[in-house]
């Protein structure tokens, strides 16, 4: 059975002539695949950003899903970070390649945490950071390579620039304190842990999925449980209230330090300010209202 490439997914052509070229070979790699891992296909195809997930049944007949990724520098150590977890707390990695961006995953159910209430979805996550936050070996890059990285660029920000500079400041003087905190590193961090990257499950009631690796500080997971699902943040009428909610029922489920938790949140939501501002050039459209939303963050959690 050929897969088909979902059409929405081959819109990622797009982005430039190395998505053009993957997209190009990728029904091939994938038919690849099949037939090497003597996989059967068992459904229509899913995508994320950067992956097409396939549906399979293995030669036994476990059902399980083939996911297939763009080759790029965060998931290079997925399927390392996947077998040190074992499916404790995240879905099963039965096999890899890694040349290929490659993984079979265990079968997880169609549904993740944006079904549940949003404070209880973030208690959910919260309770995963302990089982997965392990020591950290040396093939992961280390979180304090990044945040170097993120204080040259809040460096150069013009006092122009449509932001708050004593955010910009903060953001600096935080920043420069967690570079130089051996606890920076050491553990290893999902990065990316939202509640799109929960799923629900057979084996236990939620398993995460689709880490970005890093050797990091545990801290640096709670903010993309405060900038997602933003509308129903909005929605309360009260964003300070709601974001402080938020936050509390992470930290506490997880037995956080306020104050760190704290600093890496408005550390963060300044990066992706700083991401927005390099990547807008002066006649391109601004996002406003992904610029505004993390500026209203840094201002909430701390006001």
């Amino acid at each position: 059975m050929p897969v088909e490439i979902p059409a929405e997914f081959l819109k990622v052509g797009t982005r430039g002539p190395d998505w053009a070229d993957w997209l190009d070979r990728l029904p091939k790699l994938v038919a690849e695949l099949l037939g090497q891992w003597e996989l059967r296909v068992d459904g229509g195809s899913a995508y994320g950003e950067c992956a097409l997930v396939v549906p399979v049944l293995a030669k036994d007949g476990t059902p399980a899903v083939l996911k297939v990724q763009f080759p790029h520098v965060e998931a290079e150590t997925e399927h390392l970070a996947l077998r040190a977890w074992d499916g404790n707390g995240a879905v099963k990695l039965l096999r890899a390649d890694p040349r290929r961006f490659a993984l079979l995953l265990e079968r997880l159910q169609p549904r993740d945490l944006t079904t549940v209430g949003d404070l209880e979805a973030c208690e959910i996550v919260a309770s995963s950071y302990k089982r997965l936050h392990v020591a950290a070996g040396p093939q992961y890059r280390p979180l304090s390579g990044e945040v170097k990285r993120w204080i040259e660029g809040f460096r150069q920000l013009p006092a122009s620039a449509p932001v708050p500079h004593r955010y910009v400041e903060q953001a600096i003087s935080l920043a420069t304190d967690f570079a130089s905190d051996p606890a920076c590193d050491g553990k290893l961090i999902h990065s990316d842990l939202h509640y799109e990257n929960v799923m629900a499950a057979d084996r236990e009631p939620w398993l995460v999925i689709d880490p970005k690796p890093l050797s990091g500080d545990p801290y640096f997971e709670v903010a993309p449980l405060i900038w997602n699902r933003w509308d129903e943040v909005v929605a309360t009428g009260d964003i300070r209230f709601r974001v402080r909610q938020r936050f509390y029922a992470a930290i506490d489920t997880a037995e956080l330090d306020e104050d760190r938790a704290r600093d890496w949140i408005i550390v963060r939501q300044m990066v992706n300010v700083l991401n927005v501002l390099r990547s807008t050039t002066p006649d391109a459209f601004l996002p406003q209202d992904w610029l505004t939303r993390n500026i209203a963050i840094v201002k909430a959690i701390q006001d």
